[in-house]
């Protein structure tokens, strides 16, 4: 359940993001694109945060963690990478 929620969690910043994005100074570039590239590096730190927290507090192993941290992360920044693509393609 934990994991949903965390999910739920990079879901809920990429919408942020997603909401912020006209207001952001790009220099020219698609505002859309500027918010994907910076949700992805901030999401995985997020994510090895989560992973740390598995390893510390809960008692797991790396190795036991490793496979969340590639779903947690994946999945949000799956999105991401599609709206990117579709969103960076339509760029000169």
């Amino acid at each position: 359940m934990h994991t949903v929620k965390v999910i739920a969690a990079g879901f809920a910043l990429l919408g942020v993001l997603l909401l912020i994005a006209p207001r952001l100074n790009t220099g020219g570039r698609h505002p859309i694109v500027f918010a994907m590239k910076l949700f992805i590096p901030l999401w995985f730190a997020v994510s090895v945060i989560n992973l740390i927290v598995g390893i510390t507090r809960a008692g797991y192993s790396f190795l036991q963690e490793a496979p969340v941290l590639l779903v947690v992360f994946g999945v949000p920044a799956l999105v991401a990478s599609l709206i990117w693509w579709r969103f960076g393609r339509n760029m000169p």
